[in-house]
């Protein structure tokens, strides 16, 4: 191919990639790479059919350039991760913020259904949570010692098995809404029953205040995030039902991109719920202000991160 030609065919393109290049436009890294992909492929061919041309120069800066911006972009990687935790998951959680209310009302109110139902029928709690784990429970609480359950097993084992069985439920309440959030919605439901079926063993027993200051220190945290991540199920499956303006498959697709967001927002928490309980809950007899701090401390972690920063971000962004 005549030098001509080549430069006639190719011109345009090159055009385009040097303005970006040279004005540092924004442009996907994906879009980079394969910018520099093409230019490296012309700089190629003109080193071979035209060696002494000033194309194969101007090729050559351009590929330069090209190059430096890659590696621009992979040392703002860390800058990237930041502005994820700082920007792009608050943003997911506002836009969320509906669904994750509903989960709560579903949480909060089959809490309330668990206490009342375990009122009036004295066989719920046993029907619910086990004989065999209602009469440990009871055997601890004659033995003076009404959480001994959270003593047994070491504590390193204890933790990680705790945060793998979290994560498991959470999961379970996010992949669950893609069946129109009734997955999501009986996830949320049974775990709540059973929270207010709990509490209410301890309550009959004359020991729930004692008994709380060792649950809440770590289901403050592991209680708040299984509500999140059913939250996230439930706008999933409303994502299906109701699609808006966007056909079902591509709603479905933008909300599970955002839900994903706050879902991976959720792992850390976990992980400090599964140490808490593993390492920190056998200790609540110690005292009882070391309970109350920790729970006060892990509500205002968990309001903080997911309700006063997007509510604040929401003014300062303008997100609708």
């Amino acid at each position: 191919m005549r030098e001509a030609s080549f430069i006639d065919r190719n011109k345009e393109k090159w055009v385009v990639i040097e303005h970006n290049l040279r004005n540092k436009a924004d442009v996907a890294p994906g879009q980079l790479a394969s910018n520099y992909i093409e230019l490296t492929n012309d700089l190629a061919y003109a080193q071979t059919f035209y060696p002494k041309s000033k194309t194969k120069d101007y090729l050559n800066e351009l590929a330069i350039l090209a190059h430096q911006q890659l590696y621009r972009d992979q040392k703002s990687s860390e800058s990237q991760i930041k502005r994820f935790i700082a920007q792009e998951i608050p943003e997911a959680i506002w836009s969320l913020r509906r669904p994750l209310f509903y989960s709560l009302l579903i949480f909060s109110l089959s809490i309330l259904i668990g206490i009342v139902s375990a009122h009036y029928d004295v066989d719920f709690i046993r029907l619910i949570l086990g004989d065999s784990y209602v009469d440990m429970s009871i055997s601890n609480i004659e033995a003076g010692n009404p959480a001994g359950v959270y003593e047994g097993g070491s504590e390193i084992g204890s933790a990680l098995a705790i945060t793998i069985n979290n994560v498991r439920v959470a999961f379970l309440a996010f992949a669950l809404g893609i069946f129109y959030s009734i997955g999501s919605g009986y996830i949320l439901f049974s775990n709540g029953i059973m929270v207010g079926a709990f509490h209410h063993m301890f309550y009959q027993h004359g020991v729930l205040e004692e008994a709380m200051s060792a649950i809440w220190i770590h289901g403050a945290i592991e209680l708040s995030v299984i509500v999140i991540a059913g939250g996230c199920g439930l706008a999933i499956g409303n994502s299906i039902l109701f699609p808006g303006s966007f056909t079902r498959v591509e709603s479905f697709k933008r909300t599970i991109k955002t839900a994903s967001k706050v879902l991976v927002s959720t792992v850390p928490f976990f992980i400090v719920a599964g140490f808490l309980e593993g390492f920190v809950t056998r200790y609540y007899q110690v005292s009882i202000w070391m309970c109350i701090a920790i729970i006060v401390v892990s509500f205002l972690c968990i309001g903080y991160f997911y309700i006063i920063r997007p509510y604040h971000l929401s003014k300062i962004k303008g997100w609708i």
